[in-house]
């Protein structure tokens, strides 16, 4: 079996047309990039197209300036039949002081998709690390608390009318 391309690591430049109002990185347009970063990993690692299911956890922990490099760092942190969480990490430099800052964390689901938008399986999830077997494991829980909480959710809407949209 060939090597698993679980990682993938991408670099931009932040530019004055991502500011916002503030002059610092409009989180839109950092959600942008998770979303390709996130879509490049895990259609990497199935070979397949990849649609956005899920996104948990989006820390925003700081503000990214105009002019820093920014990098994404993606895992496939955990492999279901067809979905996959893709755990990112960005880091901002800059590059003048060559100052890192970890700025933003999230996590991903992605679903593998055939040429007529059916599900398809995914190869397992190889873990070789002590770290990716952790990874794993804390995947796991946050997939339960994600059925957990959706179950909530319906059940709250079920009791909402037409009207009270």
């Amino acid at each position: 079996m060939p090597k698993q391309e679980k990682y993938l690591t991408m670099t931009v430049l932040m530019t004055p047309d991502m500011a916002n109002f503030s002059g610092h990185v409009h989180g839109g347009s950092l959600l942008k990039l998770l979303d390709q970063v996130a879509y490049a990993c895990a259609a990497k690692y199935c070979k397949s197209y990849v649609v956005t299911a899920a996104l948990d956890q989006v820390f925003f922990r700081q503000q990214v300036h105009v002019g820093e490099l920014v990098t994404f760092m993606a895992h496939v942190n955990h492999v279901g039949r067809s979905s996959m969480e893709i755990g990112i990490k960005v880091v901002a430099e800059n590059l003048r002081t060559h100052e890192k800052r970890h700025t933003t964390s999230c996590y991903f689901t992605m679903v593998a998709l055939d040429e007529n938008g059916k599900t398809i399986e995914v190869q397992c999830l190889t873990l070789e690390t002590e770290r990716e077997k952790r990874q794993f494991a804390a995947a796991e829980i946050r997939k339960k608390l994600r059925q957990d909480s959706l179950e909530k959710i319906r059940a709250l809407n079920n009791d909402i009318t037409e009207e009270e949209l």
